[in-house]
């Protein structure tokens, strides 16, 4: 019986599978028809990490990922995502947390963003709720660049509950909203801190909002009422990567 495998692709989803967790590839398959520097990078780290490599024809690479812009590159996988509890991402930290949370979010490029942003900044976890959320797709995986393989994503069954427990190891919790009084810009916060966006249309639901420690808003200072999710996660977590720096010089 075949093994179970889920697929990736695109460089730097495999590149970053290869060199964080190489044990969980099968097999790569990559465009018989390429031979650039770019190949040849991922044919090493292939070979440094005795994963198999399978030249096929391009037409092979569109049946097996219809639609997706694979850059000629298609890895199997683990069909599991290694279970990472929050517990042990907090108690190996060397630093103040610096933690995205997702309330929510729905749309998988929009996942996928807000983890490229979270491993960007250097942010420690990206947490989010097991239901009524998108959940780790192979579209959010490819639109994430790799970062879904380099940030832990946690999932929680009761998001409250794990915003208290943050409260309870004195990690900050600020939430995004719209209606708040406070400006990103000028309220003060905690260094070690945890970061609330909400879905794309209703933003933070009711109990999530009530259990933040402080609201602050973006200023939007033209036409449009709000942002993307991905680019409000943006804005905040380099607003918060900002001022860490700037506490660790003085």
């Amino acid at each position: 019986m075949p093994t179970p495998s889920r697929l990736i692709f695109g460089f730097h989803a495999t590149l970053a599978k290869l060199r964080h967790d190489p044990g969980a590839m099968h097999e790569i398959y990559v465009d018989a028809g390429r031979h650039d520097a770019r190949l040849r990078d991922l044919l090493a780290q292939a070979e440094f990490a005795k994963v198999r490599v399978l030249p096929v024809e391009s037409g092979r690479l569109a049946a097996m990922a219809p639609g997706a812009r694979h850059q000629g590159v298609i890895a199997t996988v683990d069909p599991t995502q290694r279970h990472v509890a929050l517990d042990d991402v907090l108690d190996t930290l060397e630093e103040p947390a610096l933690l995205l949370v997702l309330d929510g979010i729905q749309d998988p490029h929009n996942l996928g963003a807000c983890l490229r942003v979270a491993d960007a900044v250097g942010a420690h976890a990206v947490i989010a709720p097991k239901d009524r959320a998108v959940g780790l797709t192979q579209t959010a995986v490819k639109v994430a660049s790799g970062a879904a393989e380099t940030v832990p994503y946690i999932t929680v069954t009761n998001l409250a509950r794990t915003l208290r427990e943050l409260k309870e190891r004195e990690i900050w919790v600020v939430g995004t909203d719209a209606d708040a009084s406070e400006d990103l810009y000028a309220a003060d916060w905690p260094i070690a801190s945890a970061w609330v966006l909400g879905a794309e249309a209703e933003g933070l639901r009711r109990l999530t909002r009530e259990t933040c420690d402080q609201l602050v808003s973006i200023p939007m200072l033209g036409s449009v009422a709000s942002l993307n999710v991905s680019v409000a996660t943006g804005v905040c977590l380099y607003e918060a990567r900002r001022r860490r720096a700037r506490a660790a010089g003085s």
